[in-house]
C-alpha cells in the first residue's frame, strides 16, 4: 500500500488541542504494533528532530483523508520500516480518541520472520524486542501509556 499515485489529500499537518498540545495528522494518525511470537514487537527508534524524538515507539503516522487506520498502519509501516503487508494478520485495534484527534494502533501478527529496513529519514533504528524488555526503553510518551494494556492482549 503505496502513497505514490495516492489521489487522497495528505493528513501531514498538526492539530492543535484547546490546552495548546500538539498531535499529528489532520485526519488522525495510526501506528501498526507487529508482533512475531519467536522475534518478538517490531519497534521503531524515532529520529532526533522528529515529535518526542530520540523514542521508541511503532511505524505510523498521519492518516491520509477518507483512508482507513489499517491502511494508513500498512502503509507508514511499509514506508518507515519496509514491512510486507501479505505477512501480516490482524489481530485487533486499539483507540485512542479525543474527539478532535484519534490515534489507533493496528495490532497485527508476522506469519513469516521478515528483516525491518530503514525506509526514510524518520528512524534511527528498527529492532525485533522481547515484550518483556520493551519498558526497558525510553518510549514514545503514547506509546508508554498504551503498551500495559497492548502487552495484555498480545
Amino acid at each position: 500500500m503505496s502513497a505514490i499515485g495516492s489521489t487522497r489529500p495528505s493528513g501531514d499537518a498538526w492539530v492543535v488541542a484547546p490546552d495548546g498540545r500538539k498531535y499529528w495528522g489532520r485526519f488522525g494518525a495510526a501506528g501498526l504494533l507487529v508482533h512475531h511470537p519467536q522475534r518478538g514487537v517490531l519497534l521503531q527508534h524515532r529520529a532526533l528532530w522528529s515529535h518526542f524524538g530520540d523514542t521508541w515507539g511503532l511505524p505510523g503516522g498521519a492518516r491520509h483523508e477518507d483512508e482507513t487506520a489499517l491502511e494508513a498502519a500498512l502503509r507508514e509501516a511499509n514506508e518507515e520500516a519496509g514491512v510486507p503487508a501479505h505477512l501480516l494478520q490482524v489481530l485487533f485495534t486499539s483507540v485512542f480518541d479525543l474527539g478532535f484527534w484519534s490515534y489507533t494502533t493496528v495490532v497485527v501478527q508476522a506469519t513469516e520472520s521478515f528483516e525491518p529496513v530503514i525506509g526514510d529519514a524518520e528512524s534511527i533504528a528498527l529492532r525485533w524486542v522481547d515484550p518483556a524488555s520493551v519498558d526497558s526503553l525510553a518510549l514514545h510518551p503514547g506509546f508508554a501509556v498504551a503498551w500495559p494494556a497492548l502487552r495484555a492482549r498480545l
